[in-house]
C-alpha cells in the first residue's frame, strides 16, 4: 500500500467553499493542496477526481457499536467497516455496553479493542453512573472525547435520578458532559395511559406520545438550567423537538458552554414513517411531527444545533419484531448518514457546505480534536471522495451492517461514496471495505 496518493482535479468542499484542486497525501497527512495543479509525485497512486467532490471525513460524535457484551447486534469491526463505507472516518462510542464503561480500566479495555479492530479513528466516552464520580474525574480530557450521562432511561440501565449525584457531577465535571435527556416520570405516566387503553399490544404509532416532546423538554431544560448554574460544559444529544430549540443559542459554537446535536433520523423522518416502517424507526428520543423535524432542520442552519450525528444503535430484526414494550429502540445509520445529508442538500434543505460544516468541521471544533475535520495541509488525511451524480438505491445486499438491515432500504440517493481515506489509507474503495486498515485514537487539544 503506497504511502503517497495524488488526487487530481477534485472539487474540494471545505470551510464554506467549493474549489477545484489537486490534493497530495503523504505518510498519513495532507501534504499539499494546489488549485494550480500538482506535477508528478514519485511513487504516488493517482486518483482521477474530475467531476467528483472531495470532503473531509465525517466525524460522528454518537455511535453504539455494542462491544463488549452485545456483539450479536454489532461490534467495532463491523460498525467501523460500515462507517468507512459511508464516509465516516472518526467516531465516538457510547458506554452502555456490557459491562458498562464505568471505570478507567474498562474504558482503556475499549481503547485496546479499538486499536485492534477499528478501521476508523476512534474515541470512547467515559460512562457516568450513580456511584462512580471518583472514576469519572480521573478521565484524561486530552485522550477521551467526553463523559456520558443518561438523564433518562433508554437502552440499558445507566440512568441517574439522584439530584445530589447530578449536582455533584455538573459541579465537578472537568470536561465535556454529553447527556441523553428524557424525563422518566413523564414517559412512565404516558406509558401507563397507553397500557390502560391498548393493553400489551401498544401500536408503534404511540411511541412519540409515550416518548413525548414534553418528556424531552422537561429533562433537557433541567439539564441546561443545571449547567448554567454550575458552569458545566454541556452537550445535549439528539434534539428532536421544536420546543427544546429555544434552550440553545444560535450562531457559531466557539465559546459556547452549552451545545446541541441533532441526528440524521430526526432530520429525515417524521411520524408518518411509523405507518410504513413501524419498529424499524423506533428510536429514543422518538421521531416526532413534521413540524418538529422542520424546526430542527432550521436550527441546524441557524446554529442552534451545532453538530449532526447518527446515534447509530443497531438491533437484530428479531429484536425489532418484538411487541412494543419489548422492542428495543435504535437502528443502524453510519453507512448512510453522509449520503442522506447530501440528499437533503439536493432537496434544498441544506447547502453542501452546511452539510460538511455540521458533519465534519463542527465536531472537530466542538471536541477540539487534534488535526482532523478539515482539508488542510498538515492535517490527517481523513477524506471522502463522492460522486454527486451517481443515483443508486439502498439494497440489503449492499449493507455492511452486522445486523443486516437499514431503515433506508429502498431509498434512492443521488450521491455515492467512492473512496474513504483514513490517515491516508484507502479504507473503502471500488465498492470494497479494506479490512486491513486501522484507525488511530483521537486526541484532543484541551
Amino acid at each position: 500500500m503506497s504511502g503517497i496518493t495524488l488526487i487530481r482535479g477534485a472539487l474540494v468542499v471545505n470551510e464554506g467553499r467549493m474549489a477545484e484542486a489537486d490534493v497530495l497525501l503523504r505518510d498519513g497527512r495532507i501534504d499539499r493542496i494546489a488549485s494550480e495543479g500538482i506535477g508528478a509525485a514519485k511513487g504516488a497512486v493517482e486518483v482521477d477526481a474530475d467531476g467528483l467532490w472531495l470532503l473531509p471525513g465525517v466525524i460522528d460524535d454518537q455511535v453504539h457499536f455494542r462491544e463488549p457484551g452485545l456483539t450479536h447486534k454489532d461490534d467495532i469491526a463491523h460498525g467501523s467497516a460500515a462507517a468507512v463505507a459511508g464516509g465516516v472516518t472518526s467516531f465516538m462510542e457510547m458506554p452502555n455496553t456490557r459491562p458498562q464503561t464505568l471505570s478507567q480500566d474498562l474504558l482503556e479495555e475499549k481503547y485496546r479493542m479499538g486499536a485492534a479492530r477499528s478501521l476508523a479513528n476512534y474515541s470512547f466516552y467515559m460512562g457516568v453512573g450513580s456511584h462512580n464520580l471518583d472514576e469519572v474525574l480521573r478521565t484524561d480530557p486530552r485522550r477521551v472525547c467526553g463523559l456520558k450521562a443518561f438523564l433518562g432511561s433508554s437502552t440499558g440501565d445507566m440512568v441517574i435520578t439522584d439530584e445530589r449525584v447530578l449536582d455533584a457531577l455538573f459541579r465537578q465535571a472537568h470536561m465535556l458532559l454529553a447527556v441523553h435527556a428524557e424525563d422518566d416520570p413523564t414517559i412512565e405516566a404516558a406509558l401507563g395511559k397507553a397500557l390502560a387503553r391498548y393493553g400489551p399490544d401498544i401500536p408503534i404509532t404511540e411511541h412519540p406520545f409515550i416518548r413525548s416532546a414534553e418528556a424531552c423538554y422537561r429533562c433537557s431544560s433541567a439539564a441546561v438550567e443545571r449547567a448554567r448554574a454550575f458552569g458545566t460544559r454541556l452537550h445535549v444529544l439528539h434534539i428532536s423537538t421544536a420546543r427544546e430549540l429555544a434552550l440553545f443559542d444560535p450562531g457559531p459554537l466557539e465559546n459556547k458552554r452549552i451545545t446541541a446535536e441533532a441526528c440524521v433520523h430526526h432530520l429525515w423522518f417524521d411520524d408518518a414513517a411509523y405507518r410504513t416502517l413501524g419498529p424499524l424507526v423506533k428510536w429514543n428520543p422518538a421521531i416526532k411531527t413534521a413540524a418538529d423535524r422542520d424546526a430542527v432542520r432550521a436550527a441546524v442552519r441557524e446554529g442552534r444545533i451545532d453538530v449532526v450525528a447518527t446515534d447509530h444503535a443497531p438491533h437484530t430484526l428479531e429484536e425489532k419484531a418484538m411487541p412494543y414494550g419489548q422492542c428495543p429502540s435504535g437502528g443502524p445509520l453510519v453507512q448512510h448518514s453522509l449520503v442522506a445529508m447530501l440528499e437533503l442538500a439536493r432537496q434544498g434543505v441544506f447547502t453542501v457546505t452546511e452539510v460538511v460544516e455540521k458533519l465534519c468541521h463542527a465536531p472537530a471544533r466542538l471536541f477540539n480534536i487534534h488535526g482532523r475535520g478539515y482539508v488542510r495541509e498538515g492535517h490527517a488525511a481523513d477524506l471522502v471522495l463522492v460522486d454527486p451524480e451517481a443515483p443508486w438505491t439502498v439494497e440489503r445486499a449492499g449493507l455492511v451492517y452486522k445486523c443486516g438491515w437499514s431503515p433506508f432500504e429502498g431509498q434512492r440517493f443521488h450521491a455515492r461514496v467512492l473512496r474513504t481515506w483514513v490517515n491516508g489509507h484507502a479504507a473503502f474503495a471500488d465498492g470494497r471495505v479494506r479490512h486491513e486498515v486501522r484507525g488511530e485514537r483521537l486526541l484532543f487539544d484541551r
